[in-house]
């Protein structure tokens, strides 16, 4: 387990009331896999506004497999989610859309703007 990655996991109940808003609520097992054929698991129940995490296996509506290396480059916004299912280089199963409120979690890439700031710069040198 990378230092990056135990960050993440421990800041997500302060940062979920601003990231899971809505109706979302269940549980998704994240299975992290390592070089050494081990598997590390967190356990993240979600509601509207609140987040528990834990390091235990299921009971879960959802379980997401990604090697630690993968999940590394998520916490950092060097990936992202959804392109890595697509791609196959890690999977998914249950209910997809605690997958989408959970991805919600990890950075945007680094160097990315909102598009709303880049067209008020814009149209304030316009004026």
């Amino acid at each position: 387990m990378t230092e990056a990655t135990e960050r993440f996991f421990e800041s997500l109940p302060a940062r979920a009331p601003e990231v899971l808003g809505g109706l979302v609520a269940g549980t998704l097992q994240i299975d992290l896999g390592t070089d050494d054929q081990t598997t590390e698991h967190w356990l993240v129940r979600m509601r509207p506004g609140s987040v528990q995490v834990s390091r235990n296996r299921g009971p879960a509506d959802a379980i997401w497999y990604s090697s630690t290396a993968l999940f590394d480059r998520l916490v950092t916004g060097e990936a992202q989610g959804v392109a890595a299912v697509l791609r196959n280089e890690s999977t998914f199963s249950g209910n997809v859309v605690l997958f989408l409120a959970f991805r919600r979690f990890f950075p945007n890439p680094p160097g990315t703007r909102d598009p709303r700031e880049v067209a008020r710069k814009q149209a304030g040198r316009m004026a």
